[in-house]
């Protein structure tokens, strides 16, 4: 049996994103900026695609910025603020100890750059606390970002609260939405954002397409110099097909939100409960308060990248809260931030579910993990390590 539960780190492209994408992609090829009628039809699927993302989100349709992904809307929202208010004085910025690397890597440079930069707590919950980002804010705060979803363990931030909090305080807020968007219900003024990452191939859109919601009246410095695309703003020849094919698919998901997140929160909790039959093992962040298709798990004395491995061999595609496939030899920042040893964050899973999964899947995989577990743990010299000092050997 084949599995991909690897859905938070990209979808399969919905057959709906496919066929809105085919006519950009073939008759209606023109320049979006071209006058004549081949590049006003771009044009108009430009706009089409730009007002159907916003009306998802609760937006204006000229609040939405089409980009390469979420990493590019992360970057542009958060060294766009700091440029724009370091000429008020302003250079403290608020974000979480576990967010993406987009986020954590572009304020690193800004600390190299003179900024001050304070990383709030995640707790073992892996949910920021409203109380410390209203702490936190002090009168030179030019920004807090603080995640919807986190990426890993699927825990989902109160983000209206802390938006709240940031606008009593008349601090501008950004969330990076990666993970939540096309998941979760989002109401970008309801829920008082200022700013909102997102990227279509979270949910079933094509891959090197985004977007940036920023609030009218926000105005960031220009992304890219060169042309008039996105309203000065991003320069650069629009990708109509891509933009076609993520509106398409954020669509699709928002209409069928309610439905698909009853399936999988039941697959999600029929998954944790069968894996957590495993000894020594422990779900990561909140039950409750998590994405509906996120499962996180620790199993102790086996490496991340080992059981992936084996997994693989099963035909199951997971990924996993160690570094180790990206190269590295740390453990997951994110799992660290909530609390756990290094030799427990090593030997973390992380699957990721969507709507075409199904039962005979999630039960495949409960009975492969147990037998890969075993078979890893009387191999660890760190496994027999801890059965010696629990009196078990």
């Amino acid at each position: 049996m084949q599995v991909y539960a690897d859905n938070a780190a990209t979808t399969k492209l919905s057959e709906t994103a496919l066929q809105a994408m085919m006519p950009y992609l073939t008759d209606t090829f023109g320049n979006a900026s071209s006058l004549y009628s081949l590049g006003q039809d771009a044009h108009h699927g430009v706009q089409a695609s730009r007002a159907a993302v916003a009306a998802v989100l609760g937006a204006d349709t000229n609040e939405i910025y089409f980009t390469s992904g979420g990493s590019e809307a992360d970057n542009w929202a958060i060294k766009g603020v700091a440029e724009l208010m370091a000429k008020k004085g302003k250079k403290h910025i608020i974000t979480s100890a576990f967010e993406h690397h987009a986020v954590l890597h572009t304020v690193k440079k800004l600390e190299e750059q003179g900024f001050r930069i304070t990383y709030l707590p995640v707790y073992e919950n892996g949910i920021v606390k409203v109380e410390d980002v209203k702490n936190a804010i002090c009168e030179d705060t030019a920004l807090v970002t603080i995640m919807y979803a986190n990426n890993e363990i699927g825990t989902i931030q109160p983000v209206a609260e802390i938006g709240a909090v940031c606008h009593e305080k008349g601090v501008l807020f950004h969330t990076d939405a990666v993970q939540a968007v096309g998941h979760v219900a989002i109401d970008v003024k309801a829920q008082n954002i200022d700013l909102m990452s997102m990227s279509a191939h979270k949910f079933h859109g094509p891959k090197g397409i985004g977007a940036l919601y920023c609030k009218k009246g926000i105005r960031l410095p220009n992304l890219i110099e060169g042309g008039a695309q996105e309203r000065g703003r991003r320069a650069g020849t629009e990708a109509v097909y891509a933009m076609a094919g993520m509106a398409a698919a954020l669509t699709e998901a928002n209409d069928a939100l309610a439905q698909n997140t009853a399936k999988l929160t039941a697959l999600r909790d029929r998954l944790i409960d069968g894996l957590l039959k495993v000894e020594s093992s422990r779900l990561n962040g909140d039950r409750q308060n998590r994405l509906p298709g996120n499962v996180n798990i620790s199993f102790e004395g086996v490496e991340g990248e080992s059981l992936l491995l084996y997994l693989d061999m099963k035909g199951i595609s997971a990924s996993s809260g160690s570094a180790c496939t990206s190269g590295s030899l740390d453990p997951s920042h994110v799992l660290l931030a909530i609390g756990l040893p290094h030799e427990v964050a090593h030997g973390s899973l992380r699957l990721s579910l969507c709507e075409s999964n199904t039962e005979e899947e999630i039960d495949y995989i409960i009975s492969c993990v147990p037998e890969i577990i075993e078979r890893l743990r009387n191999m660890s010299p760190l496994w027999e390590r801890i059965q010696k000092e629990r009196g078990n050997l």
